[in-house]
């Protein structure tokens, strides 16, 4: 019989095996990178929707300080008008006595009107800043959900190129890449919002 031919197969499955750690190596260094970066835009969006919350937060407190600021000056604003509706009462009755009122129960009257309309221009110009604070905040909100959303899609998109490195999939480094990238933008919109 004749002899068999021998191939080196083991040179041939070293070739194939050096070759696919190549390839599966490339695709490896790709998804780590994409994925390192994807991180680090993350952690970025991660602390601008915790500044952005703490930051509206901050201005809903000052917004309800200044409304209870408000109501004070109109609960003041109130007790000057009944102190002058007392006053009025009483010049009444001096009157229906056909007596003369004494001199300062005018002069009160006109005090506590003076007093009232005070009060009101504070209260209102509290409101007013009020509710810039409360306006402010709430753009803030909106700003922060859109990073905390970033942040969301670009965690899915970490956790996807996790399994793309574990499969070595190409496929699903493509989805993390892409769902990355929305995440970038939607960063980017709030950022830039």
């Amino acid at each position: 019989m004749p002899e068999d031919v021998e191939i080196d197969t083991d040179k041939l499955r070293e070739a194939i095996d050096r070759e696919i750690e190549r390839d599966a190596g490339s695709l490896l260094r790709a998804i780590a990178l994409t994925t390192a970066v994807v991180a680090a835009l993350a952690a970025i969006a991660s602390l601008e929707a915790g500044g952005t919350v703490n930051e509206a937060l901050a201005l809903k407190t000052e917004a309800t300080r200044l409304q209870a600021e408000a109501s004070d000056q109109w609960a003041y604003y109130q007790a000057k008008g009944l102190k002058a509706t007392v006053l009025a009462a009483q010049r009444n009755v001096w009157a229906a006595l056909d007596k003369a009122p004494p001199s300062d129960l005018a002069t009160d009257v006109a005090r506590y009107d003076d007093d009232q309309k005070t009060s009101k221009r504070k209260a209102e110009a509290l409101e007013r800043e009020r509710d810039a604070k409360s306006a402010e905040a709430d753009v803030l909100m909106q700003r922060h959900h859109c990073f905390a959303d970033s942040v969301a899609l670009l965690q899915v998109s970490i956790a996807l190129g996790a399994v793309a490195a574990l499969a070595r999939k190409r496929a699903v480094w493509f989805g993390s890449v892409l769902l990355g990238a929305c995440g970038v933008g939607l960063f980017a919109f709030a950022f830039l919002r």
